[in-house]
């Protein structure tokens, strides 16, 4: 069962740290329907707990298409679900053939490096640093493989109940990390 007061923390939490990306997925796309009631508890929680300090954060919300409904933050907001990803390789596999069609590449162009770039251009988010993953099961459940190939996973019991010094030892870990691109 989702919990959108603990989603809200984490999400809060990641403004306060000076996180300028924050993306939220769930495989069932839960956050994503329920969009309004995710920002609406971001909003609570940002009263709550940066209290006076809340006009120091800016959150823009992706995916809202009113204007209106940005904050004074630093920080932008993603919620995804599986077909977000479907619909980013349409679109850079259709920008692909239009550059064919437009005689500006031949399809012997398509590489990894040109893919890459495509996607990169459809979304204008950058690819995660950090995944916090939460749940038993071992697995990234539609996460796009090339969205994560350089991201560290970190894997916590459960959203539910986080605990600031849960997601402060995650962000230790992380900082701990040493990456070694592929040597």
């Amino acid at each position: 069962e989702p919990s959108y007061a603990d989603m809200a923390s984490l999400v809060v939490w990641c403004m306060a740290v000076g996180i300028s990306y924050v993306s939220v997925y769930d495989h069932n796309g839960i956050f994503k329907r329920n969009n309004s009631r995710l920002m609406d508890e971001i909003l609570k929680q940002q009263q709550e707990l940066l209290g006076l300090d809340c006009s120091k954060y800016t959150m823009e919300f992706a995916n809202q298409e009113k204007a209106d409904q940005v904050l004074n933050c630093q920080s932008t907001l993603k919620v995804l679900s599986p077909e977000d990803g479907k619909a980013d390789i349409i679109k850079a596999a259709q920008n692909f053939c239009q550059l064919v069609a437009q005689q500006q590449r031949t399809y012997t162009d398509l590489d990894v490096n040109e893919l890459d770039n495509l996607l990169s251009s459809t979304n204008g988010f950058p690819d995660p640093d950090l995944v916090l993953k939460f749940g038993p099961v071992d697995s990234t459940l539609g996460f796009l493989p090339w969205h994560i190939r350089l991201t560290e996973i970190i894997s916590l019991p459960s959203h539910q109940n986080i605990s600031y010094e849960d997601f402060f030892s995650a962000l230790h870990r992380y900082a701990a990390c040493e990456q070694r691109w592929g040597k």
